[in-house]
Order: C-alpha cells, then structure tokens, then sequence
C-alpha cells in the first residue's frame, strides 16, 4: 500500500496530520504543521531579504536599459581682460550639447547581466524558500516528538502511582517488607525528575518553533500531529535525480548566464565610446554668429580592459567546479538524510512490531502476577522501566524520521512518497 505525504506550500511535505494536541488547553492555541510553515513563509527574514534582492535586482535591470544623459555647456571666451578685451566687448560665447554614444555592445552586455542578476536572484529566492520550509518542519517535528515524550513520562509517573495501594495491601498482609513502599516510591520520583527535564526540553523546542514562524513568544500549548505515520522511503537515485532539478543546483543556469554577460560587458568595455557635440557661438566683437561640431573619442593607448576581460575570464571558468562542489555537497546531504530515513524507519518499524508487544505484555503478565505474589517488586519495576524505554525509543526514532523526510523534501522540492509497510 502506498500513501502520498502531503503537499504543504510548493514542494516541502512531512507525513504529520492535524490531529488533536495531548497539552492543548483549546484548539486555537493548539499549532498545526500547515499554519506552522505558513507562518515560517509568511515572516522569514531570510525570505524577506530574498525579495529584496528581487527588487534592487529589478531596478538594476530598469536602470541597464537607459542611455547616458546629453551635456550641456556653456564657454565664455576673452572677457573681462584689458584694452580689446575689456568687460565683454569681444567676448565669445559658446552653448554646446553633447552625447556620449555606447560603441562595442556596452548598453545590451549591461541589459543582459541586469537581467541574469535577477534570475540568480529568483533561484536563490526558491532555494532560501525550501529551506525555510525544512527548518520549519523539523523544528515541528521536534516540537512535537518533546510532546509526546512529555505524554508519555506522564503516563509512566501515574502508572507508577497507581502501584502505590497494591504495595500498601502487601505490605499490610505481610506479603511484602515496609521497603518495598520506599523502592517503588523512588522509582516514582524518579521518572517525576525525568519528566521535569522532558518538559522543559518541550518548553525550549516550543519556543525555537515559534521563533521559526515569527513570534517572540509561543502563541500556542501544543502543536498537533501524528508521528506514527511512516513508511519506507523511494530509492536514493530517485531522490538524487529530483535532487539535481532543485533551485540549489539549477540556479547555475542562471549564474552561467550572468558570468558571461559581465564577460560580455568587460570586453565590450575595451571599445571607445564617442562622443558627440553641436555648438552654437555669438562673437560680440562683429555681432556675428557660427555653429561648431564636436567629435571626440578617447585612445586605448593604455587601459584596454585587457584586466577586466581576464576578471571575467576565469570567474565564468570558475563555474562549473562551484556546480560540481555544489552537486557534491548535495549528494552528501541527501545521502546523509536519505540513510539516517532508512535507518530510523528500521528502528521504529522494529521497535513498534516487535519490542513494545514483548515489553507491555511481559509488564502486563508482571503486573498481574505481582498482585498474586508470584513476582517480586524489582522484577516489576524493570518490567515497567522497559516498556517505557521502549516507548520513549520508538518516539526518537520517529521524530528522527520525520526530521529526516522533512530535510529530504527540502533538499528534493517535492513530497516523498512512502511505500507503507509499517502495519
């Protein structure tokens, strides 16, 4: 039997469903997974900081598409001086407009790099949003493993309580020494004292996952989920290829791209650029008037760019080795996610089927035979001490499982389907 995890805003998905918080004291105070990864979207700064980027890279963009302003100038010549020249007598005044005009490509190179800048800007934006979504799923995922952790401590301290009476008719019918009350109420306190450092374990994951979906404080008692929800994961080549389609590894198109307008760019840059002039003279000694035509262009003699074209050179050359380590680091993280899934689906699919029946029925056999007097005290508390172990182990491994799937989403894009042979 197969089941598809589901789907939670574009591409990041863990197999917890609302379900109705063991410590919520009302439903809205109770978080769910959805509203928790709406809310990591909705107030990352890290997200923020993204659109941002997307925006400044949107006005680099409309600022590469304008031409250079025209200049205006204005020239007073022999004025001022003595004799023939004294106040403006023979003055010449000139008004001049020029324009510089781009040669070699320089305004389309400069368009292209704008407009790769925001692409990259938009990759790294669905690459920060992914991550977002993981951190914030794990974070939950562990909010709620420290929950159920706190549920069960619960359970064991009220088990243990209600061995109180029955240790007390023993001892009072002789069947048992006055001890045997002083051993099981130690065992008491000390799964009270486990169940203190349980709670506050809650209390910090509580409040890192509140600081994921934007809040200073918890808003909410509890988070609402079902972590026995597993199943065995796809192959890792699978999860490879969808790993390779992922904003981390296809944001280099956009990157080449980029790199090789700006080589573009610095070669053009190498060009001249001329500029142009139209003048309009009054001669005050005749009362005369007189165009004049500029042209102008500057020598490469010495700065031809020939630094800047290296520059670019070996920073587009440099790409594909930052996409290999890139793909690199990635193989190792999903491989990483992707064993620490199989192993933790092993250990709670293990855990499940076959120690916690052996341990609740030889605690149950225990139970009821200490009450006739067949077993001793030591012999129930150990019995009741693994079946908590295994109880607490089976909720690790499921929280490592769920923390893992959601690491594994993020790193994919997509939501895992899981071959369900957990039952």
């Amino acid at each position: 039997m197969l089941f598809r995890t589901r789907a939670l805003a574009l591409g990041v998905a863990i197999a917890l469903l609302p379900a109705p918080a063991t410590h919520a004291k009302s439903a809205s105070r109770t978080l769910t997974l959805s509203q928790a990864l709406s809310r990591a979207v909705a107030s990352s700064p890290s997200l923020a900081a993204a659109d941002r980027e997307i925006g400044a890279a949107s006005g680099r963009a409309m600022q590469s598409a304008v031409f250079p302003n025209p200049e205006l100038a204005f020239e007073l010549d022999n004025a001022f001086g003595s004799r023939s020249k004294r106040n403006l007598d023979a003055a010449e005044t000139t008004i001049q407009i020029s324009q510089l005009f781009e040669l070699g490509g320089k305004r389309d190179a400069r368009m292209a790099v704008a407009a790769a800048e925001g692409d990259a800007a938009r990759w790294e934006r669905a690459a920060t949003r992914l991550q977002v979504l993981a951190e914030a799923a794990e974070a939950f995922a562990r909010t709620l493993g420290a929950q159920r952790r706190v549920a069960e401590l619960e359970d064991q301290v009220d088990d243990l309580d209600r061995l109180t009476p029955l240790l007390q008719r023993r001892v009072e019918a002789g069947a048992s020494s006055s001890a045997e009350i002083s051993r099981g109420r130690l065992a008491t306190e000390t799964t009270r004292v486990e169940l203190a450092k349980a709670r506050a374990a809650f209390q910090s994951a509580r409040r890192e996952l509140a600081v994921l979906i934007g809040e200073t404080a918890p808003s909410f008692a509890a988070v609402g989920g079902d972590l026995s929800r597993i199943g065995a994961p796809p192959s890792f080549d699978g999860l490879m290829a969808r790993a390779l389609q992922t904003p981390q590894l296809t944001r280099f198109t956009a990157v080449m791209a980029q790199r090789r307008a700006l080589l573009a760019a610095a070669r053009a840059k190498a060009v001249p650029d001329i500029t142009a002039g139209v003048a309009w003279r009054r001669y005050e000694e005749d009362r005369s008037n007189a165009a004049l035509v500029s042209l102008s262009v500057p020598l490469p003699l010495f700065d031809r760019n020939e630094g800047g074209v290296i520059e670019a050179q070996q920073t587009l050359a440099k790409t594909d080795a930052e996409r290999a380590a890139s793909r690199n680091a990635l193989t190792v993280l999903v491989g990483r996610a992707y064993e620490a899934l199989r192993g933790s689906y092993e250990e709670a699919r293990l855990t499940r089927g076959n120690v916690l029946p052996v341990a609740r029925e030889a605690y149950d056999s225990i139970r009821s035979g200490y009450a006739e007097g067949r077993y001793t005290l030591l012999e129930l508390l150990e019995a009741r001490a693994a079946l908590s172990e295994a109880s607490l182990k089976e909720i690790d491994a499921l929280v490592s499982f769920h923390a893992s799937l959601a690491s594994l989403e993020g790193l994919t894009g997509s939501a895992l389907v899981l071959s369900r042979r957990d039952k």
